[in-house]
């Protein structure tokens, strides 16, 4: 086996090593798409935005916007050479603009390319546009009730006999759970810029999380092959899923004008309009029916994932999967059925979103847990305990993949000693029943998340190493930096390999010109499959080196060995920087490519059965709020959390993820509410109505620790574990502990079914709902 699939760090690896852009961000020199030299002559273009909801277009008059000063020209439709569409379904339901029909408020319908981005953007507001208007459906109640028209298949997991399960249950509980989206609210919005170059060939700076696919949207758009378009990515100011697939539109605009102009073009929106024109993540409703037994034990799950969708397929299809895939959490059900409705509705399309349809099914799975609880008057934590996967057998998810690797109970039990989670509960408790205006209320909630991409042909990336004569090496693989740290990470990888410092590696931008065919920066796989690409590629030079070394030295290759800094030729040390400039001067290849591809996962979407996930990544959090109950005000007084990464690659970067991860969750379940007026427009399209957590949201007393104990069973890159998406989850803590706050009104005789995003106002709904059940 070779030392990083058994974990042991030569240099870098697995060391609190500082994220490579920081200087640059805390100085304002980190170069973004928006920061680059513009080449002589940029255009630039501007979206025109629908204003219905769904309507037939009669007519666009451009008279007043071609007239309009600066304007070069007006892009529609009609400029499409190739393919119009940008759809990354491949199903042919996204053109590139309206095509004579809008189906959602801020649907793009044109773009205007002028001289500066204020010309362009004043021009695509002159149009005359004249509409008839359509009936509409906006979220997911309206489009069952309009016949429930799907976007994509859905998809179906089942196993045991579900229906005897629930009639020989001795309890059983029905409900629905309204689950809010949530928009990415990157710090750097959709932008991308698109050079000419001779022939058919263009240049774009996307910023995107999946080069491939934004260079496949634009060789088809323009007709031509993909080998003429490359497309890079130095970094993004985040992207949490929104930049997956939403970049496309951008890259195809900016390319089209580019082309058909034959000047440098770049495109930004503001953003109300990224806002209003992209898609967020998916909001649910879950309709269940869940049995069990008087000890709070689950006998059978049946429950339907209802989607809003948007108007296209996007990624609905495989993040409703996702959903399904997530719906047991850490629990086993004897017997499951799970059933996926992406519905179309007249609204934008959602997309990938950090989880990817994975916090939606965990957060349905809690919903019943909390259900049982209540009704047996019992402390969730102990249903959850009764219902987690059985370390040897009860271990079969509903998609019959076996949970080899179960840590949730030892997870769990340490998190709840660490935290004095029994003792914290038996004061609040206490102080519940002094029948404060304040109450209190805490929880303790568990996640297991499945990594790996379900579409199993992206588990697969590539990396380009070269090593120059100077020892210094320059590295190129296909993920991108979103801020998660991933270049940093792969770069360990690549200085631990060779034994140098983290100096000598150049982490170079991602480019589809050096890198081909790549997977999106997505399932929390970056450093997973790009970290192990790289490791490929530095072996490959490697063995190389260690040959030319022997010989060179007259030396059996068995005694050559690498040690840090250089290699050991028997009783002669070899700096690195020596060995690759004499390895030169004897036509030793410095450069390789390297490749991986996950091993072990199948996935047979039409039978629901498979192993589709390589490992799961375990984690708790426990965390304690108080409620005011005349107003629904609320705070987050503690939050802590124990998280597994296997053995990290960067504890730093880890934490930071983990941190940020709890944060952007609980915004999600708390705060950020998207909300749609009745002609279909998004009104939180902006700061001022759209709220993300501040820096004052952070709870006062905030611990996270990662279990330092867990090495990865898998020969993944130094056994560690994926950490992008699983911390995301453990937010849902914070939702539990405002019901038990809020169900204290009622003696916790009901289960406080608070509906997501938890506002203050639900929050104060549900103490109201309490009052009347108390009374």
């Amino acid at each position: 086996m070779n030392e990083h699939a058994a974990g042991i760090s030569l240099a870098t690896l697995h060391k609190a090593t500082p994220h490579d852009s920081a200087p640059k961000h805390v100085s304002g020199t980190a170069e973004y798409i928006d920061d680059m030299v513009e080449p002589a002559g940029t255009m630039h273009a501007y979206l025109a935005l629908s204003s219905r909801a769904h309507a037939d277009i009669l007519s666009i008059d451009f008279a007043a916007v071609r007239a309009a000063p600066g304007v070069i020209g007006v892009l529609t439709n009609e400029d499409v050479p190739g393919v119009n569409d940008v759809s990354s379904a491949h199903v042919h339901d996204e053109p590139v603009f309206a095509l004579g029909k809008v189906q959602f408020w801020g649907q793009p319908l044109f773009a205007v390319v002028a001289e500066t981005r204020d010309q362009a953007r004043r021009a695509a507001h002159l149009a005359r546009i004249e509409y008839r208007d359509l009936p509409f459906a906006l979220d997911v109640r309206a489009a069952q009730a309009a016949g429930g028209k799907l976007v994509t298949k859905p998809l179906k997991l089942e196993r045991g006999e579900v229906e005897a399960g629930l009639a020989a249950a001795p309890r059983r509980v029905q409900g629905a759970v309204t689950i809010g989206g949530q928009d990415h609210f990157y710090l750097e919005g959709q932008i991308a810029m698109a050079v000419p170059g001779e022939d058919e060939d263009v240049t774009v700076y996307s910023s995107t999380q999946h080069p491939t696919e934004a260079q496949v949207m634009v060789a088809h758009v323009l007709g031509i092959r993909q080998h003429a378009v490359t497309v890079e990515v130095r970094r993004m100011g985040g992207g949490f899923g929104g930049k997956e697939t939403q970049g496309n539109l951008f890259a195809v605009i900016a390319a089209l004008a580019a082309k058909k102009w034959n000047r440098a073009c770049k495109i930004r929106p503001d953003r109300d309009d990224d806002m209003s024109a992209t898609g967020k993540r998916h909001d649910f409703v879950v309709d269940y029916d869940v049995g069990y037994d008087d000890d709070g034990k689950i006998l059978a799950v049946d429950a339907v994932f209802g989607a809003r969708a948007g108007y296209s397929a996007d990624l609905s299809g495989p993040v409703t999967d996702r959903a399904l895939f997530h719906c047991d959490n850490a629990y086993w059900y004897p017997a499951v059925r799970a059933r996926s409705e992406p519905l179309y509705t007249n609204t934008v399309s959602n997309t990938a979103f950090r989880g990817f349809g994975g916090p939606q099914g965990v957060l349905a799975s809690e919903r019943w847990i909390e259900d049982i609880a209540y009704a047996l008057g019992k402390d969730p934590l102990d249903i959850r305990k009764a219902n987690f996967y059985g370390r040897d057998s009860d271990n079969v998810t509903p998609y019959h993949q076996t949970v080899e690797d179960n840590i949730v109970h030892r997870v769990v039990e340490e998190l709840e000693a660490s935290s004095d989670y029994q003792a914290r509960r038996r004061d609040i408790l206490a102080f519940n029943r002094t029948g404060s205006i304040l109450r209190k209320g805490i929880a303790l909630t568990p996640v297991k998340f499945g990594i790996s991409f379900t579409a199993t042909w992206y588990n697969q990336a590539g990396a380009l190493v070269h090593v120059y004569k100077d020892g210094s090496i320059h590295l190129s693989h296909g993920g991108t930096e979103m801020g998660q740290g991933l270049y940093i990470k792969v770069a360990q990888v690549v200085a631990d390999a060779f034994g140098v410092g983290i100096d000598s590696v150049k982490i170079m931008a991602t480019t589809t010109g050096k890198v081909p065919n790549t997977s999106a920066t997505a399932a929390s796989s970056g450093s997973d499959l790009n970290g192990m690409a790289a490791w490929d590629a530095c072996e490959q030079i490697k063995a190389r080196l260690l040959a030319h070394a022997a010989k060179l030295h007259e030396a059996d290759e068995a005694d050559c060995r690498w040690v840090e800094g250089g290699m050991q030729v028997g009783r002669r040390f070899v700096p690195f920087a020596e060995l690759c400039a004499s390895a030169y001067m004897n036509r030793v290849q410095l450069s390789a490519a390297g490749f991986y591809k996950t091993p072990k996962i199948h996935w047979d979407r039409a039978t629901g059965r498979g192993h589709p996930f390589y490992y799961f990544a375990y984690g708790a959090a426990v965390s304690e709020v108080t409620i005011d109950t005349l107003t629904g005000e609320y705070s987050v007084d503690r939050v802590d959390i124990l998280h597994d990464v296997g053995r990290s690659l960067n504890p730093a970067i880890d934490l930071g993820q983990v941190e940020g991860g709890f944060i952007q969750g609980m915004g999600w379940l708390t705060s950020e509410e998207l909300v749609w007026d009745d002609k279909g427009q998004l009104r939180t399209h902006a700061p001022s109505t759209y709220k993300i957590p501040l820096a004052s949201d952070i709870p006062p007393v905030f611990n996270v620790r990662l279990a330092e104990w867990s090495v990865n069973r898998e020969p993944t890159i130094g056994r560690s574990k994926a950490v992008g998406e699983p911390p995301f989850m453990l937010a849902i803590s914070v939702v539990e502990a405002l019901g038990m706050a809020v169900a204290s009104i009622a003696g916790y005789r009901v289960a406080p079914q608070l509906d997501t995003p938890v506002t203050p106002e639900r929050v104060l709904m549900g103490v109201e709902r309490m009052k009347g059940m108390a009374g």
